[in-house]
């Protein structure tokens, strides 16, 4: 427990030091807005049909065009132009992927991405097992699948759910197809619906992260927190180098059930990873 007080004194301080430059702060989220639109279409261009290692570079390289655009904009905001010396101001971009100052504006910009951009959440949860049942083989249901990965992308869950389900009476082993007929089904808050897709998926593929991943987020919704922890556990026990596992622990532990040492063991292994 003396840990976790000492956790929130630091974010106490840290609250206290955001106070003090509430201005900058708001300067840097106008910034990262503006940039918002044009990194979120880049991630929302990448198929999940790849594998995860693919989806993560492809991310990467998203954010990575337009970090050096931020960082630029960012040191730019503190160029006194009313002076008239603007043109004897020299502003230095530290293109160096593997410098601490590189990575503070990729991972601000990463963090406002996860909490603004569905596409980023949708990629960086996508299924980390690919195995002989992820895809179909047949032509027909995976032209159903791509009809359903577009109907999503304009957020027609319904026309989405429907190839899906086409798919899947085309191919009853279409895991993915099961997958994402969970997520159309939790983004309708038809919780029960979304863990009968994903229960079938799992059927099909026991090793399957994403519907394990989701099954925790659906059993939060439906207040059914010793679900919740049992699903990232048993997701634990397929991907236990998955920093998601340990984060939807110590969310469910801290936020709903109170178990704050648990909790806070979790987030920090999360956050660490």
């Amino acid at each position: 427990m003396k840990n976790f007080f000492l956790a929130l004194a630091v974010l106490t301080l840290a609250s206290a030091a955001k106070a003090q430059n509430k201005n900058d702060s708001k300067k840097s989220d106008d910034l990262l807005a503006e940039l918002f639109g044009k990194v979120c279409q880049c991630i929302d261009s990448i198929p999940y049909s790849i594998s995860k290692d693919a989806i993560h570079f492809r991310v990467k390289s998203c954010i990575d065009d337009a970090a050096g655009t931020y960082q630029m904009g960012h040191k730019l905001m503190n160029v006194d132009l009313s002076s008239g010396q603007t043109k004897d101001v020299t502003i230095d971009v530290n293109v160096n992927k593997d410098s601490d100052e590189y990575k503070k504006y990729y991972y601000e910009m990463e963090s406002y991405l996860m909490g603004n951009c569905k596409a980023l959440k949708d990629r960086m949860t996508a299924d980390a097992h690919v195995s002989h049942s992820s895809m179909s083989d047949n032509p027909k249901a995976m032209e159903l699948y791509q009809q359903g990965l577009d109907a999503t992308k304009s957020e027609d869950f319904r026309k989405s759910i429907e190839c899906y389900r086409k798919a899947v009476k085309i191919d009853p082993n279409f895991a993915y197809a099961y997958d994402n007929m969970g997520i159309c089904y939790r983004r309708l808050e038809e919780y029960d619906k979304a863990i009968e897709a994903y229960e079938k998926s799992l059927k099909i593929d026991p090793y399957g992260t994403m519907p394990l991943q989701n099954l925790g987020i659906v059993y939060q919704r439906k207040k059914e927190y010793a679900k919740a922890i049992a699903a990232y556990e048993r997701l634990a026990e397929i991907d236990s180098k998955n920093a998601e596992v340990y984060y939807g622990i110590g969310q469910t532990c801290v936020v709903y059930t109170g178990e704050y040492e648990k909790g806070l063991y979790n987030l920090c292994k999360a956050y660490r990873m």
